[in-house]
């Protein structure tokens, strides 16, 4: 399921030109860890700096790179919700 997933989250392949009217690959972003959602975001910003992509694969590829953005912010907010409360759970000593 996992290796399904990446294959259809690569960050390699050419963003496709239904980026905005296709809810899978958003789903996908979801679902990754904070490694692959950064990962895919640096691979996502390298393609945005060649000169070889079209005005549309560059807007497909600028929303993406968005929402890896995001998803990388969301488990860093994630995980600092968990610190807090966990920190806040611990026994104070005197």
């Amino acid at each position: 399921m996992a290796e399904a997933r990446s294959r259809r989250t690569s960050p390699n392949s050419p963003a496709p030109r239904r980026a905005t009217t296709d809810p899978d690959w958003l789903a996908d972003v979801a679902g990754l860890s904070f490694q692959e959602a950064r990962t895919a975001l640096e691979l996502a910003m390298a393609q945005l700096q060649a000169d070889s992509l079209e005005v549309e694969e560059m807007a497909g590829l600028y929303q993406r790179a968005e929402a890896y953005a995001n998803r990388c912010e969301t488990v860093l907010r994630q995980v600092e919700q968990e610190v807090i409360e966990w920190d806040n759970a611990q026994p104070t000593t005197p």
